[in-house]
């Protein structure tokens, strides 16, 4: 069953491409087409393990004369012809030799079976008269419909009156255009007819036959009753079964139906090219706002500020900042494994998120086919489910970058206790001086002066004045200072979230893009 033409791919190849093509699209493509595929594979896997019998079915309409035609094959009356109403409710079977026949039928589930010996050039055929197509019974039709999907060759029996309907070509016939090579039609009851007319009904069904893509199936004129046509039947079937291919191509013609459909939903092109730069900047910066980061990145400057004005301002009202509590410290940051304090994301942000989201998804499935579209919007969906909690998990133990002390904010905290220290001296040199006034000893010693200025007055001014001063000058470098640390601290909070963009949403996107391909060259292989 794995033989071939020279340079056709063979059948095993096939099926492995089939098979993989199926496994990608397992749970994601929800179309019909790939549980059909997933049959095909269960029947292929089945049937060759079966062996190289030739699985023949007569099919037609009642009245056609397949059941006639099917005992004069057999040699015996082994099915009641029917004329007026349908006669074969279940398949009879008329195997030729032994190899097999019964573990085959048992798949095929056909009860009745006739062993036909003497015709040695028919060894390994299993013939099938199947129920009408059009019978009254539903499930005589819907046993027709089985079996034709399961037989290696199908033989359609028409007849002049009949041969033209729409109910055989269009339900049986027309579908089988990629099965030509294990179609056979045969019209009986050809002494009906004269040899003008027979001639004429000969060419018109061969040219409906042309037009369904039925051009290489061949077409057999017969009459069951006188015989004629028989033997040109009996050798068609006699060159099928001695081949032994009938079974392989009939699965490599369903294989390329099969994929000829499953290719429907392959793009053209270079399509699903990615999610694109500008989609996934937009989404990292939504995903940004969404996550707090410009929230944690304010904080992280209001708390330089607080930090650098409590070093560098005046010593006397230090205290009075350090009773304002660090934003940072209220956000609750540094532990990954517990939740923040960040507010929830407000509608503006959740907005944002969503239309960025759709942006990069809507990029990601340009040029796919709808249940590839379905499939990126369903990957979306489940990675917008836990975005929030990784998200506030990213931010949380996010590094937010070094808290060490600036020199320069050092050097200015020891001037302003220096600054301190000299409005101290003053100050208590000047309450000495009270101290010996009200002593009356004031003029013991004899008291310094600067252009005219009392020093411990001078030292006592001075220290205050300059401290005031000193914490005023320092202060637009303590926000230059902040702002650069909230830059900083932005940057690093945005590349985090970056990184949890790219594992949760671009990477599964990308991922099922990339399905999208695999699946495609998969299909690609098995129709070849």
């Amino acid at each position: 069953m794995r033989r071939r033409d020279r340079g056709e791919l063979p059948l095993g190849d096939r099926l492995a491409a089939l098979r993989e093509a199926v496994e990608v699209a397992e749970g994601r493509l929800e179309v019909p087409d790939v549980a059909r595929a997933r049959t095909l594979l269960a029947k292929a896997g089945a049937r060759e393990a079966l062996g190289d019998a030739t699985v023949v079915a007569l099919a037609g309409a009642t009245g056609s004369g397949k059941s006639t035609m099917f005992n004069e094959l057999s040699g015996a009356e082994v099915s009641t012809p029917g004329v007026r109403r349908p006669t074969t409710g279940v398949a009879h079977a008329s195997v030729w030799g032994e190899a097999g026949a019964d573990r085959l039928l048992d798949w095929l589930e056909v009860p009745r079976r006739h062993r036909v010996a003497g015709t040695p050039e028919l060894d390994g055929l299993v013939l099938l008269d199947l129920p009408d197509h059009d019978s009254v019974r539903l499930e005589h039709r819907l046993e027709v419909d089985r079996l034709v999907e399961l037989v290696d060759v199908l033989v359609w029996v028409l007849d002049p009156q009949k041969y033209a309907d729409q109910a055989v070509h269009g339900r049986y016939l027309a579908p089988m255009a990629g099965h030509a090579g294990v179609l056979v039609v045969v019209l009986n009851q050809i002494d009906r007819l004269d040899e003008q007319a027979a001639a004429a009904c000969l060419a018109d069904l061969r040219r409906l036959l042309d037009a369904e893509g039925l051009a290489d199936a061949p077409v057999i004129a017969t009459s069951a009753r006188t015989g004629a046509g028989l033997a040109e039947l009996r050798a068609e079937l006699a060159r099928r079964v001695s081949a032994r291919r009938a079974a392989s191509e009939r699965l490599t013609a369903d294989v390329r139906a099969t994929a000829a459909a499953l290719a429907a939903h392959c793009p053209d092109g270079d399509a699903g090219a990615g999610s694109g730069r500008a989609a996934e900047t937009e989404l990292t910066g939504a995903l940004a706002g969404a996550a707090g980061v410009p929230v944690v990145a304010a904080a992280v400057e209001r708390s330089a500020v607080r930090d650098g004005a409590a070093r560098t301002g005046w010593p006397l009202l230090r205290w009075v900042r350090r009773l304002r509590p660090d934003p940072l410290e209220r956000l609750h940051l540094g532990d990954e494994r517990a939740r923040s304090s960040l507010p929830v994301a407000g509608a503006v942000q959740q907005a944002a998120m969503t239309a960025a989201l759709r942006r990069v998804r809507t990029t990601a499935g340009e040029g796919l086919p709808q249940a590839w579209r379905d499939e990126l919007r369903r990957t979306a969906d489940r990675s917008e489910s836990g975005l929030a909690d990784r998200l506030d998990r990213a931010v949380t133990g996010t590094d937010l970058g070094p808290t060490r002390v600036p020199v320069w904010q050092r050097a200015v905290g020891g001037l302003q206790w220096a600054l301190l220290a000299c409005a101290l001296v003053g100050a208590l040199w000047l309450l000495g001086l009270a101290v010996l006034g009200w002593l009356q000893l004031d003029d013991v010693l004899p008291l310094p002066r600067v252009e005219g200025i009392p020093m411990p007055t001078l030292l006592l001014v001075a220290g205050l004045l300059s401290g005031a001063l000193l914490a005023a000058l320092a202060r637009p470098f303590v926000h230059a200072g902040a702002r650069r640390r909230r830059r900083r601290a932005e940057q690093r909070l945005t590349a985090r979230v970056g990184e949890v963009a790219r594992a949760e949403v671009l990477e599964p996107l990308e991922g099922t893009v990339e399905d999208a391909r695999a699946f495609c060259a998969a299909v690609a292989r098995a129709g070849s």
